[in-house]
């Protein structure tokens, strides 16, 4: 018998009974379904938790006051006690970094007539916008100019927009914080969740040394919360943290043998760290889904020894009318393959249509990749070969005379 005549008895044979190919493969259909959803759900979060570290950006570095006894010690003596506006300048001039400023930040409370709310405020410099990629909808960020007067102007999220000036132009209008007005200048293009876990349509940022005269209150005058620096596009950010080092140490007049009186905090690295741990997740993901395929694979080959106990007439018939064992073997395993490959398309459509169900509903969206597909198909394939070898080898085995004496 040829490849093509075995292919048509399998699709025979399985036609012949139905209900028992229904149930051998509807193992393989959920393992299938399995395999390339939880494939195919590892790879979106992965390609989210990506997107998500780009918008926050990846090149960027945190620098924010230690807490240790050293620089309690340090305060004692009268020593730089913290990060100050002056620090960020100094590392504003670094050539490793595209550019560092300061941060103040508290908690105060927003109010428009009757309209208030409890929201964060971000002291900064005009140079935050462009390190955190921020950009002004309506109107203009500030001005270095209104930085050093201290001018009392704000640009605010979307969201605050709305909620303070619903259906108004907010441009020139003006907020109280803590009872302080400042004018609204600008509204912040864009919404979603910052690296400080805020949402940027409900920023409230003003200039740094307006917060510091107006609101926020510090141990000593000049001192900010901490520095976002970024680091030069292609640059090494290893370089970089060097450098800021080196810079910090130096200003706080740090002893070779004391510890920094700061950190450091690289979101590389938790970008990197992220991605690893969502690869192990996809991975786990992947193997839960193998396990359930594995058990239609040992489903596949207990029917299989079924049928071939059922059938046994019919191998004596064929191995005396001239079919060689080799051709038997190949029957049986080719119907396994063919029960797993047709399983397999089932599961890749019913996965299809799950990946697109969970995607209507707008919170996740989970795509079937090619790879999801070929490796489903693969694995299939090799499952179907693997468990119903021993079956078909057993067939293969059985004596004609003993076949036809069989009842």
């Amino acid at each position: 018998m040829n490849f093509l005549q075995i292919v048509v008895e399998a699709f025979r044979s399985m036609l012949a009974n139905r209900l028992r190919t229904l149930l051998t493969m509807l193992g393989i259909i959920i393992g299938i379904t399995s395999v390339v959803l939880l494939l195919a759900v590892g790879d979106s979060m992965k390609r989210f938790i990506a997107k998500e570290l780009e918008q926050l950006g990846t090149n960027m570095l945190f620098v924010s006051p230690g807490g240790d006894r050293a620089q309690q010690q340090r305060m004692r003596n009268g020593a730089q006690p913290a990060l100050t506006i002056r620090d960020a300048a100094a590392l504003d001039q670094l050539p490793s970094l595209a550019g560092a400023a300061p941060v103040l930040q508290g908690g105060f409370n927003l109010a428009v007539g009757n309209e208030n709310a409890s929201k964060t405020v971000h002291g900064v410099t005009p140079a935050m916008f462009k390190i955190r990629g921020w950009k002004v909808d309506k109107g203009s960020a500030f001005s270095d100019a209104d930085v050093r007067a201290s001018a009392r102007m704000v640009v605010i999220g979307r969201k605050i927009a709305d909620q303070f000036f619903y259906k108004t132009d907010p441009l020139g209008k003006y907020i109280r914080i803590e009872n302080v007005s400042f004018q609204v200048v600008g509204v912040l293009y864009g919404e979603g969740k910052q690296v400080d876990g805020g949402d940027l349509s409900e920023y409230v940022i003003v200039p740094i040394t307006a917060a510091a005269a107006n609101l926020v209150k510090v141990q000593f005058p000049g001192n900010v919360h901490y520095v976002v620096a970024q680091g030069k596009s292609g640059g090494d950010l290893k370089d970089a943290i060097q450098d800021i080092s080196e810079t910090l140490r130096d200003r706080h007049h740090i002893k070779i043998d004391q510890p920094d009186d700061f950190r450091i905090d690289n979101l590389a690295s938790f970008a990197e760290t992220a991605q690893k741990i969502s690869a192990g997740i996809a991975l786990l993901l992947g193997l839960i889904g193998a396990i359930s395929l594995v058990v239609g694979g040992i489903g596949i080959m207990n029917i299989m020894l079924v049928s071939v106990t059922e059938r046994t007439r019919e191998i004596g018939i064929r191995m005396a009318i001239g079919a060689k064992p080799r051709d038997v073997l190949l029957q049986f395993l080719t119907e396994a393959v063919v029960i797993c490959l047709v399983g397999g398309i089932f599961g890749i459509l019913l996965a299809s249509g799950a990946a697109a169900g969970i995607t209507a509903t707008g919170k996740f969206d989970v795509i079937i990749t090619l790879r999801a597909v070929i490796v489903a198909c693969g694995f299939s394939s090799l499952v179907g070969v693997f468990f119903g070898f021993y079956p078909a080898r057993r067939a293969s085995k059985l004596l004609p005379v003993d076949c036809l004496r069989y009842e």
